[in-house]
C-alpha cells in the first residue's frame, strides 16, 4: 500500500512539473510564455533577419518548415494563402518561416529556389544553429507559432485541423489572428502539430 502511494505520489509530481515546464504538447513553452527571440538569421531574400525588425506588426506568425519534409510541402499553398489574407506591408500579421534542417535539400540555396519557385511573400530564414528551434520546442515541420503584440506565445501547434486541404473544417491559426485583433484570446491556443520530425543534430553532453 505504501509502495503504491509513493509511485502515485511520484506520478503526480512529474506531471505537475512538466506541466509547469512546458504546455500540454510542447515540451519547452507554454501559452502566455515570452517567445524566444532571433536575430541575424539569413534569408532567401539575401537580407539578415531578427523578431525586433516586427516591432510594428501587432501579430507574428512563425511556421518551422522545410524543403524536404512532404507534409511542409503540402502546407506551402496553405501558407502562402495564410501571407496574402494577413499579411504584406498594410497588413497587421507578420509571417516568418524558418528552416532549421541541415540536409542538402535544406540548404540555404535550395531554401531560395523553393521561395522563388512558390511566390514566398514572407521572409523564409535558416538557423544552421538550429537554437531558435530548440527554444521553441518545435518538433515537427510544419509547426506553427502565433505571438501577439506582447510577444507572448499566444497558440502554438497545427495550421488547421486537417493534412488534406480538402477536409479542413477549422483553421486554428486563422482563428487565432481573429481574436487577438479583437483583443480577446483565441478559443484554441494548443494542438498537437502534424508532419515530419524536425531533424535535430545530435547535441553531446557535457
Amino acid at each position: 500500500m505504501f509502495w503504491n502511494r509513493l509511485i502515485a505520489v511520484v506520478l503526480v509530481s512529474f506531471v505537475w512539473i512538466q506541466t509547469v515546464d512546458a504546455g500540454k504538447y510542447n515540451p519547452v513553452l507554454t501559452i502566455g510564455d515570452a517567445a524566444p527571440s532571433w536575430k541575424d538569421l539569413p534569408g532567401t531574400d539575401g537580407q539578415k533577419h531578427a523578431l525586433a525588425d516586427l516591432k510594428d506588426k501587432p501579430i507574428v506568425v512563425v511556421v518551422f518548415t522545410c524543403n524536404s519534409c512532404p507534409y511542409a510541402v503540402d502546407y506551402e499553398e496553405r501558407l502562402v494563402a495564410l501571407a496574402k489574407k494577413h499579411a504584406g506591408a498594410t497588413g497587421q500579421v507578420a509571417v516568418v518561416a524558418i528552416n532549421v534542417n541541415k540536409v542538402a535539400e535544406d540548404s540555404l540555396p535550395e531554401m531560395k529556389k523553393r521561395a522563388a519557385a512558390r511566390g514566398f511573400t514572407f521572409p523564409y530564414v535558416f538557423d544552421e544553429s538550429q537554437q531558435i528551434a530548440r527554444d521553441f520546442g518545435a518538433t515537427f515541420t510544419p509547426e506553427f507559432f502565433v505571438l501577439d503584440q506582447a510577444r507572448k506565445i499566444a497558440y502554438m501547434g497545427a495550421l488547421d485541423d486537417q493534412s488534406d486541404a480538402a477536409k479542413v473544417t477549422v483553421n486554428y491559426v486563422d482563428q487565432a489572428i481573429a481574436a487577438l485583433l479583437k483583443g480577446e484570446q483565441p478559443a484554441t491556443t494548443e494542438t498537437v502539430a502534424r508532419g515530419c520530425l524536425v531533424r535535430y543534430a545530435r547535441q553531446r553532453k557535457k
